[in-house]
């Protein structure tokens, strides 16, 4: 049994005592536990573990070529006995107290453990909260162990003791212990471990023994009368998971590439959390960190958006679950399209447990996932149900929009925009359906020009024609260049009359979406998106004609669809995100700032 198949039998009891938790939580009137924030840890576990399957090379090949080829004494036997594998097991939990304080003292080692500390809750989902990158530089703090010849096996097994044994520690439910806080891991020293207080800052790194801590002098015990502060220095605000796993890689990134000194764009990533280079704390300040000014991350969810994230996270935890007992024998390309499409669902339920898109608009993208993994597959039933149910669930999100709102808004009903994108939707949809049956190329193309017709007339409400003339030439450029390979490739000549039309109305809309946003962009949100949605719709046909009428292209239809789904996803989220929103609920939104996204 692999280590993936067992945290899957596991998963079902660290499930039962977080409900437990819960319903302690709740008697207790702590309020320690937050749906979101727990499905955003949750969601965090999920990914940590199914890219573990991509990663299996780092966290454990290295470790066995070592073993094999540097260990100073091979002895299995030994290291099988009951003393064996205690003495394993403390020389484990020895490493992994180095590696987790060098986690808090190295900045490129913090990117990787931040995650870990980003809940400003402290509850048992947040033990499951994991990084998805720590095995870039974890293996090496383990090499002593494969020198000193502990087998692989006995390695694993450990491994898996030592993290099991964590997980209980995170809950404000168990107060002290007496005793045995002084030499072991506990809910209350680990509490001080994710604290901010200055006092508690950087301490209690033992996975299971404390007795590393006191050795070395990170002790600290908790105190009643300071209360834990949880969270990290700077704070998330966000449930992505994407975001969760780059803010900081993309923060030290940001200050090396602004930094003028050569050594200091290495010291950035080698210093501590924090430390900035002098020219770059000048001319990009930060404000100093304040305990009391730490608001938390909350955006109000109705009782829909709950009972939709609970049931979305359980499917997501069903569909984890059988990639992860399959993953070993999946062949590499399978198992990383079902990873992708996995992470695709993970940020869709993230973004709408957010607020950043509706729900609608995340069951759209999961469809769209989900018909891009199963036209690669072949599995052409399922295929055709996610691929129409995809734009099925977009219109129904646009449709929901349309019902009389007292604050107007471009989507009120006797503004023709709203019709506008649902026809071009609409549109969509035909187009889809067309393309999926044989012989119906032409009918699906004319669905999609109509499609493509009624986007460029709604980018063209409220802005000149084409007022961004490097776009129009640029994107004019791409379209002329992709139809000369297309008859140079063999393109039907009956075809070529109303693919040049197709080729240009598409470059026409990507132009015209571009010069909207140069007009609008600060005026009216979600213009980017649109922009960039519109020139991945560009892309996206580009590849189908291609792949049929020039030569084959190796995952052709994972191309096709992932870059059409996002395109179809970015435009309605965009223009979504123009329309007022009038309910009470609504109005209290706090949208955090996302830095790789407008909408």
């Amino acid at each position: 049994m692999s280590a993936s198949q067992l945290i899957v039998l596991v998963t079902p009891v660290f499930l039962l005592l977080m409900a437990l938790e819960w319903a302690a939580d709740r008697r207790r009137g702590r309020r320690s536990i937050a749906l979101a924030d727990a499905i955003g840890s949750l969601n965090l576990g999920l990914l940590s573990q199914t890219s573990a399957a991509f990663t299996v090379v780092l966290r454990l090949g290295l470790y066995t070529l070592a073993w094999q080829h540097l260990a100073l004494w091979r002895n299995d036997a030994f290291w099988t006995t009951w003393y064996g594998w205690l003495l394993a097991l403390l020389l484990y939990d020895f490493c992994y107290y180095w590696l987790h304080r060098m986690g808090h003292e190295v900045a490129v080692l913090w990117a990787a453990h931040a995650v870990h500390h980003q809940s400003q809750h402290y509850n048992l989902s947040t033990a499951l909260r994991q990084t998805s990158s720590g095995a870039l530089f974890s293996w090496l703090f383990y090499l002593p162990m494969a020198l000193a010849g502990v087998p692989p096996l006995v390695f694993v097994v450990v491994g898996l003791v030592d993290l099991l044994y964590q997980f209980w520690v995170h809950t404000e439910q168990v107060g002290r212990l007496g005793w045995f806080d002084r030499w072991f891991c506990s809910p209350s020293n680990h509490r001080v471990h994710h604290a901010v207080n200055d006092d508690y800052l950087d301490r209690n790194y033992g996975g299971i023994l404390l007795l590393w801590d006191r050795l070395f002098g990170t002790f600290r015990e908790e105190d009643p009368a300071q209360p834990c502060v949880y969270g990290t220095r700077g704070l998330l605000n966000s449930w992505d998971p994407l975001w969760a796993n780059a803010q900081v890689y993309a923060s030290l990134a940001q200050d090396s590439w602004r930094t003028r000194r050569w050594a200091d764009k290495l010291r950035v990533w080698l210093k501590g959390p924090g430390w900035r280079p002098e020219d770059v704390a000048r001319s990009h300040p930060k404000p100093a960190f304040d305990i009391n000014d730490l608001p938390l991350f909350a955006p109000p969810m109705g009782t829909a958006l709950r009972v939709f994230s609970i049931a979305q996270f359980m499917l997501l935890a069903a569909g984890a679950a059988v990639f992860l007992w399959h993953a070993d024998n999946l062949p590499r390309p399978e198992a990383a399209l079902w990873f992708a499409t996995l992470l695709a669902c993970q940020w869709a339920l993230a973004a709408a447990v957010q607020g950043r898109i509706g729900m609608g608009l995340a069951l759209m993208v999961e469809a769209g996932a989900l018909a891009t993994a199963t036209s690669a597959l072949g599995w052409i039933e399922w295929y055709w149900l996610f691929k129409p149910l995809a734009m099925a669930f977009a219109i129904t999100s646009v449709a929901a929009r349309l019902y009389p709102s007292r604050d107007g808004g471009i989507f009120h009903p006797n503004n023709g925009k709203a019709w506008l994108l649902l026809l071009a939707l609409l549109a969509s949809l035909a187009g889809d359906v067309a393309l999926m049956l044989p012989g119906l190329f032409l009918p699906g193309l004319g669905a999609f020009l109509l499609a493509h017709l009624a986007y460029l007339r709604l980018f063209r409400q409220g802005v000149p024609w084409f007022a961004a003339r490097r776009a129009l030439v640029a994107v004019l450029a791409v379209g002329a260049a992709v139809y000369a390979l297309l008859v140079l490739g063999g393109l039907p000549a009956a075809l070529r009359l109303p693919v040049a039309a197709y080729v240009l109305v598409i470059a026409l809309m990507a132009a015209q979406a571009f010069a909207r946003h140069a007009q609008l962009a600060g005026e009216v949100p979600g213009t980017r998106a649109v922009a960039w949605g519109a020139a991945l719709f560009l892309l996206s046909d580009a590849l189908l004609a291609i792949d049929r009428f020039v030569q084959p292209l190796p995952a052709a239809q994972v191309g096709v669809l992932s870059s059409y789904y996002a395109a179809q996803a970015l435009i309605v989220a965009g223009l979504l995100r123009a329309l007022p929103r009038t309910s009470a609920l609504a109005r209290q939104h706090i949208s955090a700032p996302h830095p790789l996204a407008e909408a």
